[in-house]
């Protein structure tokens, strides 16, 4: 009994990998009701770990969680509604049942679910967890803890979400090609999102964070394998597998930080970033550029260093500028200013960071100051150098990269203390 149960939740929770989204987007896409999808999706996985022990493992098990979530979908509809209404209701899901449901033919819902967890109406901070729950099934409190906020706001803001959906009939549908660039890109926003989200643990101490950015991988595999002939799907993809690739270098075995410049280009996973190339290859030969293709380049180009020993700062500075020419970043500005200070050097790259002095975003922005901190130390101006290191400590949360800014404020020297 104990084996039949371990095989039983063995194949639940691989039917949960491969299907949950696949589920409650089908279950979702008639009646705009993702929270009873999802209720009624947890009622089948729960008959699914009671019946599959002493029953055995279905053929199909995707097919079985289907037939019982309708039948639950089916009876709640019943015990809330009454007269008309219920009718319309049932009549509708009567319809989907009668359809011939072999898991072979089940219809892919989830890049139409993933639009509507994007749509304008949504509020944007709660697109990518909204995309993290109905997709992967994720708990509130994962999310919250991914995302750094109570899960009871959590948990609110994503009820408020699946209401939205529902009370005005938010569509499930991929947009025609007129609007289609805003609304994929708030799509692949979310999802980088919950990428960077995993991205910003890099030692992996936070499982749940750590996991965060592997399960953004996946969102970003299953749009591109779904949306093959958008090249932005196929650049953000590029982008996140580029920056995995290189997850081993980032901290020394101690748990320090270590900048892209001086890591150790042995530590880089070879597999994925020639997986990142060839994905930008298809990009590319699209003939439409966009944010993502830019950012995955510019990512590729710091790779080279893996065969020709040294990084193409000027090459890496013409992206930068076709960036900002499409996208008014500061983040973006900063990243160009110290690509022209590698390529022209100190002096040119911190005019270019003064240029943005007015910029109200950079106050409290670390790699503004972290920036401009070495770019000043490089012209010997110590005192300035280390005033903004203070700022750029302040400002950081990482205790590993707080570390690497202390030691590089405390190479200034004597000259630093007078200020």
């Amino acid at each position: 009994m104990e084996n039949g149960l371990e095989i039983a939740r063995a194949a639940a929770e691989a039917a949960a990998r491969q299907s949950y989204g696949k589920l409650v987007a089908w279950l979702a896409a008639r009646t705009r009701d993702v929270a009873g999808a999802e209720d009624a999706l947890a009622d089948a996985f729960a008959a699914a770990l009671e019946r599959w022990p002493k029953a055995g493992v279905p053929d199909r098990p995707e097919a079985w969680l289907l037939a019982v979530a309708r039948r639950r979908r089916v009876d709640a509809i019943r015990r809330r509604l009454t007269g008309e209404a219920a009718r319309d209701h049932l009549r509708l899901v009567a319809e989907e049942m009668e359809a011939n449901m072999n898991d072979e033919e089940l219809p892919d819902e989830r890049l139409r679910l993933m639009f509507a967890c994007a749509h304008p109406a949504i509020e944007p901070g709660v697109r990518a967890p909204l995309i993290l729950q109905t997709i992967l099934g994720f708990d509130a409190a994962t999310i919250a803890s991914a995302f750094l906020v109570s899960p009871a706001t959590m948990s609110q803001r994503l009820v408020r979400a699946k209401s939205r959906i529902r009370e005005t009939g938010i569509p499930f549908r991929v947009p025609e090609r007129a609007e289609l660039g805003e609304r994929l890109d708030a799509v692949l926003e979310a999802i980088y999102a919950a990428f960077a989200e995993g991205w910003s643990d890099p030692a992996g101490t936070e499982t749940r964070r750590r996991n965060l950015a592997t399960e953004g991988i996946w969102l970003g595999r299953l749009v591109a394998s779904l949306m093959p002939e958008e090249p932005e799907a196929l650049g953000l993809l590029s982008l996140m597998l580029f920056a995995e690739a290189r997850r081993a270098a980032r901290r020394s075995p101690e748990g320090d930080f270590v900048p892209l410049a001086e890591q150790d280009i042995a530590l880089w996973d070879d597999m994925l970033i020639d997986e990142a190339e060839a994905l930008l290859g298809r990009a590319a030969a699209k003939a439409v550029i966009g944010r993502y293709q830019l950012e995955a380049a510019v990512q590729s180009a710091h790779t080279a260093r893996r065969r020709s020993g040294r990084t193409d700062w000027a090459a890496i500075r013409q992206l930068y500028d076709a960036l900002l020419a499409i996208a008014d970043s500061p983040v973006v500005a900063i990243n160009r200013a110290v690509a022209i200070a590698e390529a022209e050097g100190a002096a040119a790259g911190l005019a270019a960071l003064y240029v943005l002095g007015d910029d109200k975003r950079l106050a409290d922005y670390q790699p503004y100051w972290a920036a401009r901190a070495g770019l000043l130390a490089r012209l010997g101006n110590t005192s300035q150098a280390a005033e903004a290191y203070d700022q750029a400590i302040g400002l950081e949360r990482d205790p590993a990269v707080r570390r690497f800014l202390q030691q590089r404020r405390a190479e200034l020297g004597n000259d630093a203390t007078k200020h």
